[in-house]
Parts: C-alpha cells; sequence; structure tokens
C-alpha cells in the first residue's frame, strides 16, 4: 500500500495554487488587453499622442450585441434598401419619356419624383428640399448629437456593411489583429483577397445603383454590359466603385475625422441640453478591475475592461469626454452594458445624457430634459414654413407658363406706311400630359395688329403645343401709324400677351414692352 503525500508536499501546494489562481481570474474582470489571449487595447487618440493630423491607426471594432447595435442594423437595411431599389420602382409616365418613378432626366432637363415634376425653370424646388434637409439635420444634432452620423450618414451605413464582411471572412477583433500580424500564407491570403473582393463588389453595385437614378434602369442595364452605354455612365460607374472600396473599406475612421467637414460644424448646434453619449464619472470612478463577491464601497461602476474602446469604429475612448472623432453610434453603450450585467450593476455607465445633467449628477442632483428650447422651436419653425411655403407653391403653380422675349436688334423696324413692327418670341411651357392648343393676344396696345411670323399663314393666331413640352413661335406686334402717338416721349408703352385655351380661359400671362421712335 502506498503512503499518502502529506497536505503540504510541493505537489498540493502548488496543486492548490494553481485551482487559486483559476478560482481568481474567472472571479475576476480583467481589462481587455491584458487578459491570455486578448490583443491590446488603446484609443488611437490618446491624449499624449494628440496631433493635428495624424496617419491611420487600424481599428478592429469587436462585435457587440444590444439595442442600439439591433437600431443601426435597422437603419442600415432600410438605406441600402431604399438606395439599391428604387431605381427599379416603376411610375407612368407620357410620351417617350422612362416609366420611372424617381429619375434625374438630363435628356428632357426635368426631375421626376413619382407624381412630382420639377423643370429647370423650377429649380428652386430643389434648393428649398436642401435647405428643409440642412434644418433637418441641425434639428436632430442640437436634440441628440451626430445621430445622424452614427446611424445614417452613407459613410457609416456602408462602413458598417464591410465591417460585416471583414468580420465574417477574418474573424473578430482579436482574430483580425492575430491574422495581421501572421507571416503571409495561404490561407491567410486567400481571405484578403475574397474580402477585398467582396469589397469591390459592393463597390460596384453601390455605383451601379447610383447610375441608374439618371437612365431607365432596364435600359441602362441592358446596354452596359453591351459597350451601349455613355461614357458618363461607365465613368460613374467606375468611380462610385473606387470610392465607396477605398472610404469604406480602406479610409473608414479618417474620413470621419479629417475629411468630412461635419464634425467640425456641429459644434455650433450643440448646447448643455443636447443629448450626447456620455460616461458617467461621478458613478464611474475610480476605476479598475473587480472581483466577484467583493464590496463596491470607495471605488466606482467601471471595472476598466475597455470593452467600449474595442466595440468603437473610430478607436477612441468615450470616457475621456466629448470627441471630434466621436460618431455618437452608441455602440459602446451596448458594450458597456452587457458588463454591467455581468457584475452586477445596473446599465446606463455609459448612456446618452446632457452636459447639464452631468454637471448636476457631480453635485447630487438631476436636471429635466428640454427638448423644447429656443434653439430647437427656431429649427422647427423654420422648417415647417419652409415646407408649407413649398407644399402650397407646389400644389397651386401653373401648369402652362408664358415667358416672352422681344428682339433687341432691331430694336423696331419702320414699314413703309409708316406702322412701327416689334418681333417677339414666345415661350410657352405645356406641363400637362396632353397637348394643348392656345389662342395669343395682345393686351395693352388697342388698334395693334398680332402677326404670326415664320413659314405659317399670318393670320393664324393659335399655338400648340405638345405634352411635357417647351415651344417658342415667333410673333409680330404691328402698331398703324395712325396709333403711334399712343407711344410714350421715350418711345415706348407696356404691352403684354396672353394665351387662352379652348375653354376660354385665360391661362397665362406674359408682359414686355412695344418701342417706337421717340418724340
Amino acid at each position: 500500500m502506498q503512503n499518502e503525500a502529506p497536505q503540504n508536499s510541493p505537489q498540493s501546494t502548488l496543486s492548490s495554487l494553481a485551482e487559486e489562481a483559476a478560482s481568481l481570474a474567472a472571479e475576476t474582470v480583467i481589462p481587455l488587453g491584458k487578459g491570455p489571449g486578448e490583443e491590446p487595447v488603446k484609443p488611437v487618440n490618446a491624449k499624449e499622442e494628440r496631433k493635428l493630423y495624424a496617419s491611420r491607426q487600424k481599428v478592429y471594432p469587436k462585435r457587440v450585441n444590444g439595442r442600439f447595435r439591433k437600431i443601426k442594423w435597422a437603419v442600415m437595411i432600410c438605406t441600402l434598401a431604399i438606395y439599391y431599389i428604387t431605381p427599379w420602382l416603376r411610375w407612368h409616365r407620357a410620351g417617350d419619356i422612362p416609366d420611372q418613378a424617381v429619375l434625374v432626366d438630363f435628356q428632357h432637363q426635368r426631375f421626376y419624383f413619382f407624381f412630382i415634376e420639377i423643370w429647370p425653370q423650377e429649380f428652386y424646388y430643389i434648393t428649398g428640399l436642401l435647405i428643409l434637409a440642412a434644418l433637418s439635420l441641425f434639428l436632430v444634432t442640437s436634440v441628440a448629437g451626430r445621430i445622424w452620423c452614427g446611424y445614417a450618414c452613407p459613410q457609416t451605413v456602408w462602413t458598417d456593411l464591410l465591417i460585416y464582411v471583414e468580420r465574417f471572412i477574418e474573424g473578430d477583433r482579436n482574430e483580425r489583429i492575430r491574422l495581421d500580424k501572421r507571416p503571409w500564407t495561404f490561407s491567410k491570403l486567400s481571405k484578403k483577397v475574397i474580402k477585398h473582393a467582396i469589397w469591390l463588389l459592393i463597390g460596384f453595385a453601390t455605383g451601379g445603383a447610383w447610375i441608374f437614378y439618371f437612365a431607365d434602369a432596364p435600359t441602362l442595364l441592358h446596354q452596359l454590359p453591351r459597350g451601349e452605354a455613355p461614357f458618363t455612365a461607365y465613368f460613374s460607374l467606375a468611380f462610385f466603385t473606387f470610392s465607396t472600396y477605398l472610404m469604406g473599406g480602406i479610409a473608414r475612421e479618417q474620413v470621419c475625422t479629417y475629411m468630412c467637414p461635419w464634425p467640425r460644424i456641429q459644434g455650433a448646434m450643440f448646447d448643455e441640453q443636447t443629448f450626447l453619449v456620455s460616461y458617467h464619472p461621478t458613478r464611474g470612478e475610480t476605476r479598475g478591475p473587480h472581483k466577484k463577491g467583493a464590496s463596491w464601497e470607495g471605488r466606482g461602476d467601471c471595472v476598466d475592461c475597455n470593452q467600449c474602446v474595442a466595440a468603437c469604429p473610430m478607436g477612441i475612448d468615450i470616457r475621456d469626454g466629448a470627441q471630434l472623432e466621436c460618431i455618437q453610434c452608441a455602440l459602446c453603450i451596448d458594450a458597456c452594458n452587457a458588463i454591467m450585467d455581468k457584475v452586477g450593476r445596473p446599465q446606463g455607465l455609459i448612456s446618452y445624457d446632457t452636459e447639464a445633467n452631468l454637471e448636476a449628477l457631480a453635485k447630487g442632483q438631476t436636471q429635466k430634459v428640454h427638448l423644447l428650447r429656443p434653439r430647437t422651436l427656431l429649427y422647427a419653425a423654420v422648417i415647417s414654413f419652409v415646407g408649407l411655403f413649398m407644399l402650397v407653391t407646389l400644389t397651386t403653380r401653373d401648369t402652362v407658363q408664358l415667358n416672352v422675349v422681344r428682339d433687341r436688334s432691331p430694336v423696331f423696324v419702320t414699314l413703309s406706311d409708316g406702322s412701327i413692327r416689334n418681333g417677339y418670341t414666345l415661350r410657352v411651357l405645356n406641363k400637362e400630359h396632353q397637348v394643348k392648343t392656345f389662342s395669343v393676344a395682345v393686351e395693352g396696345m388697342p388698334g395693334a395688329l398680332l402677326v404670326r411670323g415664320g413659314n405659317v399663314d399670318a393670320s393664324v393666331t393659335t399655338v400648340t403645343v405638345p405634352a411635357d413640352f417647351q415651344q417658342a413661335d415667333k410673333f409680330f406686334v404691328i402698331l398703324p401709324k395712325e396709333q403711334r402717338s399712343k407711344l410714350g416721349s421715350d418711345g415706348a408703352v407696356t404691352m403684354s400677351f396672353t394665351l387662352t385655351d379652348e375653354n376660354g380661359d385665360k391661362v397665362a400671362v406674359g408682359e414686355s414692352t412695344f418701342r417706337g421712335p421717340k418724340s
């Protein structure tokens, strides 16, 4: 029978120490990057390294799950679906105009948005839309910071998509870091080639969808592989393929930090009541690793796990406060909430909060939310006014417009019988989807004679304009010799042309002047 080893033998001591170490490791939250198998985590904009411009440090964002990550997935799916599907939506158009719901038609010089048609003369509607977009961005920013940047900006949406592809092929954060450090092998090369090939395909689809907004999508799709499409289509396709690949896959955070002007402009829209992704130092400090079962007295809730840094697609530490690089995507909130659940502490150590409330919490108080304040009310009022004005003008705009251009050389012609003749070009715009015929008359010059110019019967004073078309016709106004006394001392008199439709309704009026010799 073998003798049992004494309880204080070296083997027993080493075994108990190993068990105690394993127990401590399981019960202690170790900062990310300091445990076995973890790659170091360090913010890319560490205070001691801040510069006006810094070369890119590749960021390896860690996958997180939570409420805000789900919101980002939903926004990404919706925005990409709208972008890729919209050019294929059909809407019946008259004549030879493509039956496309949303179309920027340079050939016919029009912009179509479902039932709305914008002509070149109505470009102010596009200006109004840009004003509304800018003011809406100002309003959203004043309420919730760079929420546009964090969720709906094209740079963010496509970067999220390309990061998903990268994570699917190369693995999560630690796996990607180790793969980049590993010597080149066939496995590494194949993963890199597949990843970049998919990125280029996504860029190609992005450029392809963009050019379909400027031509009939089915027709252009048929022309592209045959080499029959316009040069601008191929150029735009190549440009957007490369730019999507570069900015979403290679440059990424450098675009938001250095290329985009919005991070530097947004500060003007912030105030102490703006909701920003914020770390609560009064609750989190003093930070440090925490052992399971240990007391939380005398320390903060932050266990210094660096999960917020690892999850950030910009590679910053939100605990350093508001920063230029932060796009307010809130992934750090999801990462921190998951850790708080593990250590048994309340969520919200990092959350959307206002500067005023953070200052109040530091004093042991709470601050009420003030969404309605002068800044937001002003933005909302201007948005409402511009939107209502555009809606009223759009619904009451004329379907027929008349523009009168008087001949300037010669200014007038004196005929052999002493009468005075002026020449005019009448540009009639018919916005309706049917052919319209109008009678032309002169007002403000009793006794004047209207004569049709060109290779037509001079006695005909009507114009027929095709559907969705602008037509120019030449007319002459003749003032008889006995009526010349009606001219002013400067030889000019104000008059106007009128268009009357088949129902006898006056549909358009164009003012001009009639000129003759000075008295």
